[in-house]
């Protein structure tokens, strides 16, 4: 016989993060028992595996669950990282939500011969008849193998970089223009240091037109509920961000400021790095992005006749910088300076936990519609494009999970139903 469980549940929910801590309120106003399992602490990836100076890319009033507002942060500011665990914490503490952190996660099997799944963990197992995985996005840290680690400098990932102070002396390159290499780079430069960045394929949108945030506007313009990201874009990095109080990324800005952009970096021999020659095609991408944001926002204002100031300027880009006209093409680290790289090159995914066939494709990512796996009781939250372009921002896993929670109901409808003969129903009303 099966080894019997110690614990049995109906969900089990892995991660606590902002999926998993959305996923554990819509059960939890459903009366829907449930656990939530946390290897750390809640919020984890927010309290320290990113920058110190690191503050939301949406203002409080967008980046929030709707049940929930930010306490002491300006609704249109910008929430500190640690003003984002907090805020999840309070959830967590305000609507007695069963999350236990501490425990790590080895192994979900389904249960041979029978319903549901065997969750086993380093503090015992569980026996659910549904799991949601809601490890999110962010688990491996991406590093392209360019690079070889026997070079002499200091490479890191973005996940593990916190402030200037504990780079080693000297010039750094930073790989990767999404929000978090801009804003790396940003810093790093401030502080005194000489900073190359090199820029791949972006979106560029503006941080606020005519008086209103650019979430608003990717709100009303329906920009939010595509989805499926338009092609060729699958991978494409979003450049923004709400550092300073937030501001409209522009490459010219951060080459007047003295850093040096460089196209995406494709391959490295002797010391020497070699460059793309897409800088100038991705600048002039981004562009586009930006400029039809301003276009479609104005025709929006105009059809609704709403009353926001023009904002002509915005529409006015300045003269590319020499970087983008006359590009590096390759780069001595070396004679340049460099002594540390900086990869904010993204993540990947890690389901090594999990042992359920035909849940995973062949490079391990989820098999799933709308976080709906092929494996009846299975779940997925938290990743990009679930369902939508804002499934991985906070307000987005809300709704993605009030779905998951909906067809959980759906699946514990059928696993109850019990057919009643027709002398018991006459007997039961009579």
């Amino acid at each position: 016989m099966p080894k019997t469980a110690a614990e049995t549940t109906e969900v089990v929910i892995i991660g606590g993060g902002q999926a998993g801590i959305a996923m554990s309120e819509h059960l939890n106003e459903r009366g829907v028992d449930h656990i939530v399992l946390e290897k750390d602490r809640v919020a984890e990836a927010w309290r320290s595996r990113r920058w110190d100076s690191l503050v939301a890319n949406g203002p409080a009033w967008h980046d929030r669950f709707p049940t929930q507002e930010f306490s002491d942060t300006d609704p249109d500011g910008f929430a500190t990282k640690g003003e984002v665990a907090d805020y999840f914490q309070t959830l967590v503490d305000r609507k007695h939500l069963p999350v236990r952190t501490g425990v790590t996660v080895t192994s979900v099997t389904e249960n041979p011969g029978a319903r549901g799944y065997k969750v086993t963990t380093d503090a015992g197992e569980i026996a659910a008849d549904f799991v949601v995985a809601a490890t999110g996005p962010f688990q491996i840290p991406r590093i392209p193998d360019i690079i070889p680690a026997e070079a002499e400098l200091n490479q890191l990932h973005s996940n593990s970089y916190k402030n200037p102070e504990q780079l080693d002396a000297g010039g750094v390159l930073v790989v990767g223009a999404g929000s978090s290499g801009v804003q790396i780079a940003a810093e790093i430069q401030k502080s005194g240091r000489p900073v190359h960045l090199a820029v791949g394929p972006h979106d560029r949108p503006p941080r606020s037109y005519r008086g209103r945030d650019f979430c608003w506007w990717l709100g009303v313009l329906g920009l939010w509920d595509l989805a499926t990201p338009p092609a060729g874009a699958e991978h494409v990095t979003i450049a923004v961000s709400g550092a300073q109080g937030g501001h409209t990324v522009d490459f010219r800005d951060l080459a007047a400021s003295g850093i040096t952009l460089l196209g995406r970096a494709n391959s490295y021999a002797d010391g020497r790095l070699i460059i793309g020659d897409d800088l100038q095609t991705n600048i002039a991408r981004g562009d586009d992005n930006y400029l039809t944001l301003l276009r479609d926002a104005d025709d929006y204002i105009e059809r609704n006749g709403l009353d926001l100031p023009p904002e002509p300027e915005a529409h006015i880009l300045g003269p590319d910088p020499e970087s983008v006209r006359e590009p590096i093409r390759e780069l001595d680290l070396a004679g340049a300076g460099i002594t540390t790289v900086i990869w904010a090159t993204g993540f990947g995914v890690d389901y090594s936990w999990l042992g359920v066939d035909g849940v995973l494709d062949e490079r391990g990512y989820p098999v799933q519609k709308r976080g709906v796996s092929p494996v009846p009781g299975m779940y997925f939250l938290g990743l990009p494009w679930l369902s939508r372009r804002g499934s991985s921002f906070i307000w987005g896993v809300w709704h993605d999970a009030k779905y998951l929670a909906d067809q959980i109901g759906i699946q514990r409808m059928y696993r109850d139903y019990a057919p009643v003969h027709a002398d018991d129903f006459a007997e039961a009303v009579s």
